[in-house]
Parts: C-alpha cells; structure tokens; sequence
C-alpha cells in the first residue's frame, strides 16, 4: 500500500522546485576550460554527462548569460577536468562571478588545441566541440573527445547541498 503524499508540502513553483530537488542530487565536480581571443575561460559545472561510447561524446550545460558563454559559443575545442576532493577551492573559484580563475594559485599550462589545461586534477579531456543546443537559458554543448589523462591521484570531489565535499568510506 502507497501512501497518499502531504498535499500542502507539494510545490508547483517549478524554477525553485527544480533548485531544491537538484540539492538533493550529488553531483561530480568538473571545470569546463576554452581559450579565447581575450586568454582563457572556465566555468565549474555540475552537469558533466558521458553521451556516448562511439563515438566518444560528453556533454555539459552553460548558462547564456555566463562570462564564460561567448567564448564556448565560439570555441572549437574545450578541456574537461575532473576535480579531486582536494580541490574545493578551485571549484569554488571557478564557481565565483568576476573571480580570476586562471590568475594564482591556479595552476595550468596551455595543452593540446591551445586548450588551458589544470594541473593536479584526477583526469583531463580535450574535446572537439561537436554541437551547441539551445535549452532555455543554456545550451547544451556536446563534445567529442580527443585525448586526455585519467591518471591523477585521488578521491573525487562532488556537490551536494550546495557545499562541495568528499565521499565518505
């Protein structure tokens, strides 16, 4: 037997409901990197998805109004990074409006397709991009990978609740 639900706790205010569900949900860490005519851009993002095995495809969701949105519009090659739980405080950089993302501490180098690639990240992917679709006020980039380096050492970093944090066990 199924319990019928509280009908006064339900909520119909769907851009809020859809926030505190996504709060719920635990989440990997990634930093989306592109290299632009004015020098490198990279956001943090939750919304890393592995598409398809052949081809390789992945896909993540930018907001339109992002600072980093004009130069993923243009970009023909991007760099995925797969944070570490040491790692909170360049997902949060990366995460802050007006931050200097590429400025110290954070360290990188210029990588294969002029893409800025983290250094001391669990794995990094250079993508080619393969198609941008519009999804309200994102776009849903998808990439083809090329190459990368799944060897960083250890545990991954993961948001949930709005904190970044570590898995436990």
């Amino acid at each position: 037997m199924t319990a019928t639900p509280d009908l006064a706790r339900l909520r119909s205010d769907t851009p809020g409901l859809l926030r505190s569900v996504f709060r719920r949900h635990a989440a990997g860490v990634a930093v989306i990197t592109a290299s632009g005519p004015s020098g490198p851009v990279g956001f943090t993002a939750t919304s890393l998805t592995s598409v398809s095995a052949e081809p390789p495809l992945l896909s993540f969701g930018v907001g339109t109004g992002s600072s980093s949105w004009p130069v993923i519009a243009e970009a023909d090659h991007v760099g995925v990074h797969i944070l570490g739980e040491h790692q909170q405080e360049l997902a949060a950089t990366f995460a802050r409006s007006g931050a200097d993302r590429f400025g110290p501490p954070t360290a990188w180098h210029t990588g294969p397709e002029g893409v800025p690639v983290l250094d001391g990240v669990l794995a990094w992917l250079v993508c080619r991009v393969a198609g941008r679709v519009p999804a309200g006020d994102h776009r849903i980039v998808l990439a083809e990978v090329l190459l990368g380096d799944p060897a960083g050492a250890g545990r991954p970093l993961v948001y949930h609740q709005g904190r970044f944090g570590g898995l436990r066990g």
